[in-house]
């Protein structure tokens, strides 16, 4: 009872921010506390003290079961040890990880965990108090089969089982760099396909199974590999779900538009900001060195209470790590070495040097196809797609020509001297005849079918009646195609009618552009004046940022709501000293200040606390009792 009221005595001196970080790191939740005495008592708890316990590291946890033992041992229950006398105490037990500032850490995070209490900050002179609930759950861990103090100071840190040859590390970073360059190619496809069809997000999480087979099909993957690359890309905001579709966004927009390279750093550079600080400490981050068994291994040794839950993390982490060639075969690259380090710019110099060169040349065939020599450059390959479509991704990447292709780059605003412009400045074979014909004759076909919007359409002579619910119309002066449209079953779902010379929808314009456009109509959309405007076939999503709350300072600021002061937080702990008393049907001496200073002792048993006074049987005088919370002075268990 003691220690609990001298830890919520420290609660409540803590300032706000302080507070809230370490209910955070204990995970306290907030039911059933309603003052500082509760929150004393949470934390106290066993099972909340071993839920921190699994999340400290060996030397942490070492540090804590040696200033336990020195307290109630050598040094004496009433003063806590030094710094200096645990540090040297786990020396002589044979931990190689005691010198003074690890010690000094390490007492740093048991006093942030409100596991302990540090006094007298100076090296020297300072002393680490472990709470007794604390130094009880470590004494009994070898009952549990977890290591005492001994084991805990003496047993050393496993070795690697291999070191790595020049031979083992050049393999490893010509692995790396194929797998990088397949990610990024792969996201990017990825990007792309989402910014032609959006994916739905299902209610229950990730992605129905038709969107991640066409996902696959388009990155060339495997089904179980879409979600992992899909989070990559996430992570770097490079697409984003809007109104329950993931889609692509600004950033990864101008992403596409990035050489290879960078585009690696922007994902790799993500991965690695995502990397909790405790993980990246344990991460091997020398080239060579393996994630494997041994890591797993040391991550064991690292965290005894708690080697799975970290064990979990770098998992999840190490899946990422073998996508974006930060590790070949579980072993870090040199790459991944810089990036573990934290030189960014080293690791993408590094990549520069591994990754093959761009080229800004394809060859154009008669048949219509073009095929890239090698990585396109981003820029290049942007302006491909946008007039042509993907047949193959590798590194000779293959496009093919069609009217449709030719038709959506018309949409998007190009013009048949503009496509032709750009094919001649990159095509190492000129411009073949049936490319030149292709282009000349989608452009002057373009705009033959012409969509419009009726809310827009003032200005048109819009035929009536039409449907109540009609949105836009379709209209062309080849009244022959516009009977085509009419019957063409793939063209069913917009539910087209005849109204005139027009077919009206009650689909908006965009829907019906885009559903003729797939279909390979010579469509364009035009405004209330019957100019072409140019769409876009999806907006852009935007990354929204996460808005949660946050327990630990909704507690806090619960708590001082209604926190009354020190009267009020002393009257609180007498009525928990005898509640407590209540439960156990205990007898305590009861201190009571009477009139004229006088202090008169009762041997009572308490009955109920309420209104700032309480009720108890007197044992001595067989009486019944009220008296004022306000009037007593201590309350002590009898003899």
């Amino acid at each position: 009872m003691v220690t609990m009221f001298s830890l919520a005595t420290r609660l409540r001196s803590l300032d706000d921010e302080t507070l809230r970080a370490a209910l955070a790191a204990r995970a306290v939740t907030a039911p059933a506390i309603r003052d500082f005495f509760d929150l004393a008592e949470a934390l106290l708890d066993p099972v909340s003290v071993q839920q921190a316990l699994t999340h400290l590291d060996r030397g942490t946890l070492a540090v804590l079961a040696a200033a336990g033992e020195l307290r109630s041992g050598s040094v004496g229950a009433e003063q806590a040890p030094t710094l200096a006398q645990i540090a040297e105490h786990l020396h002589a037990l044979g931990f190689a990880g005691a010198q003074a500032d690890t010690v000094a850490a390490a007492a740093a995070t048991i006093d942030s965990l409100l596991l302990g209490d540090t006094s007298e900050p100076k090296a020297d002179t300072s002393r680490l108090s472990p709470y007794d609930a604390v130094s009880e759950v470590l004494r009994g861990w070898p009952a549990q089969g977890l290591p005492g103090l001994t084991d805990l100071a003496a047993h050393p840190a496993p070795l690697p089982t291999t070191t790595p040859t020049d031979a083992d590390t050049g393999f490893t970073d010509r692995l790396a760099a194929e797998r990088a360059f397949s990610a990024v190619s792969s996201v990017a496809e990825l990007v792309n396909e989402l910014a032609r069809e959006p994916a739905r997000e299902l209610s229950r999480g990730g992605l129905g199974l038709p969107d991640t087979k066409r996902l696959a099909a388009v990155m060339s993957i495997e089904l179980e590999a879409v979600p992992a690359l899909v989070h990559l890309a996430a992570r770097a905001e490079l697409i984003a779900r809007s109104d329950g579709y993931w889609m692509e966004t600004e950033a990864g927009e101008a992403w596409l538009l990035e050489a290879t390279t960078q585009r690696w750093a922007t994902i790799a550079a993500s991965w690695f900001a995502a990397v909790p600080l405790d993980v990246r400490a344990i991460l091997p981050s020398s080239p060579g060195l393996a994630w494997g068994a041994g890591l797993h291994a040391f991550v064991a040794w690292l965290y005894p209470a708690g080697g799975e839950w970290m064990a979990d993390r770098v998992t999840q982490f190490a899946r990422d790590a073998e996508i974006l060639g930060v590790t070949a075969h579980h072993a870090t690259s040199s790459v991944g070495a810089a990036l573990l380090g934290g030189d960014l710019a080293g690791a993408r110099g590094i990549m520069t040097a591994a990754l093959p060169e761009e080229v800004g040349a394809v060859y154009l065939q008669h048949d219509l196809s073009i095929v890239a020599p090698g990585p396109l450059a981003a820029s290049i390959d942007a302006r491909l797609r946008s007039l042509a479509d993907v047949e193959s991704r590798e590194l000779a990447s293959s496009y093919r020509i069609t009217s449709a292709s030719v038709n959506r780059a018309l949409a998007a605003g190009e013009n048949a001297e503009s496509l032709l412009d750009f094919l001649r400045g990159i095509s190492l074979t000129g411009i073949p005849q049936p490319v030149d014909y292709l282009i000349t004759e989608s452009a002057a076909r373009y705009g033959r079918v012409r969509v419009g919007s009726l809310a827009t359409a003032a200005a048109q002579a819009v035929p009536a009646p039409g449907p109540v619910s009609a949105q836009s119309y379709v209209r062309s002066d080849d009244i022959g195609l516009l009977g085509s449209i009419l019957v063409d079953q793939t063209l069913a779902p917009l539910a087209l009618e005849r109204r005139g010379d027009r077919l009206l929808s009650s689909f908006s314009a965009d829907a019906v552009f885009w559903a003729l456009s797939d279909a390979r109509y010579p469509v364009a959309a035009e405004d209330s004046t019957g100019e072409i405007v140019h769409l876009r076939r999806h907006p852009l999503a935007r990354v929204a940022a996460v808005v949660s709350t946050d327990p630990a300072r909704t507690l806090v600021e619960a708590l001082r709501a209604g926190d009354g002061g020190e009267v009020m937080a002393a009257d609180a702990w007498l009525a928990r000293q005898l509640d407590t008393a209540i439960r156990g049907k205990q007898t305590v001496t009861v201190s009571i200040s009477m009139p004229g200073g006088v202090v008169v002792d009762y041997l009572l048993e308490p009955a109920s606390v309420g209104g700032g006074r309480f009720r108890a049987r007197d044992r001595r005088a067989d009486i019944e009792r009220t008296l004022p919370l306000s009037s007593i002075i201590s309350i002590t268990p009898a003899p």
